[in-house]
């Protein structure tokens, strides 16, 4: 089975959590990824439902490499949109891979956005923050086609969206990722694996946010190792 707790901002070997948080994890998907399945994934899907992503349109992902981002390029692509990465250079060619046209951040990216999407950009999804929300109201997408993740002032002030994993923390939900990572309709990245001995240095990585997907921590003690494994 594999679930989640609402007490997060923690890791533990075990966690009681209800029944209805529970859903049967696919054989052909392997433990590490289903333990980092749940916030990430579960929050692209949210994000990508809060702008009703269409087929044809165009949709900018900014922080496209990231945890959230990597996924939320890749259920915006199966939306069958043309989906537009804000990443670093560095992760161009893993976006190209996934299918995600990549576009470096920086210094005139309002310039280098309006070139990737001469016809104008549909919906616009900040994963990473830093005046995103602003860029996409200066790029004239409808703020009701903007959803940020982490900028809640900026979204306030926009009148755009701030939907995220609170809004579809559901096993359903959850069993359908689940199946689309196991069939490898979408992949998630591994960054790192860290030893619950070694979580200061994952959060230390994670606040300094260059990691590519998401990072994990399994279990340490044997006994939940060996349950691990099977």
């Amino acid at each position: 089975m594999l679930g989640w707790s609402d007490w997060r901002s923690s890791q533990a070997d075990y966690v009681v959590v209800p029944a209805d948080h529970l859903t049967r994890k696919p054989a052909a998907l392997d433990w590490i990824r289903a333990g980092g399945l749940f916030v990430a994934d579960v929050t692209a899907f949210a994000s990508v439902r809060a702008v009703q992503s269409k087929e044809d349109e165009t949709v900018v992902v900014s922080g496209a490499a990231g945890g959230v981002g990597s996924l939320t390029v890749q259920l915006a692509r199966n939306a069958g949109a043309h989906v537009i990465g804000v990443a670093s250079e560095a992760n161009a060619a893993w976006l190209r891979s996934v299918g995600v046209t990549p576009v470096a951040y920086g210094e005139g990216l309002a310039d280098r956005l309006r070139a990737a999407a001469p016809d104008g950009i549909d919906a616009f999804l900040d994963t990473y923050g830093g005046g995103y929300v602003d860029q996409a109201v200066e790029l004239r997408v409808d703020s009701a086609r903007i959803d940020t993740i982490i900028d809640y002032a900026a979204a306030q002030k926009a009148g755009a969206k701030i939907e995220g994993s609170s809004t579809a923390g559901d096993a359903e939900i959850l069993s359908f990722l689940a199946g689309e990572l196991a069939w490898g309709r979408i992949v998630l990245p591994i960054a790192a694996i860290y030893p619950l001995d070694a979580v200061r240095e994952a959060y230390s990585e994670l606040v300094a946010r260059h990691t590519r997907g998401k990072s994990c921590s399994p279990p340490s003690s044997p006994r939940t190792r060996a349950a691990f494994r099977q």
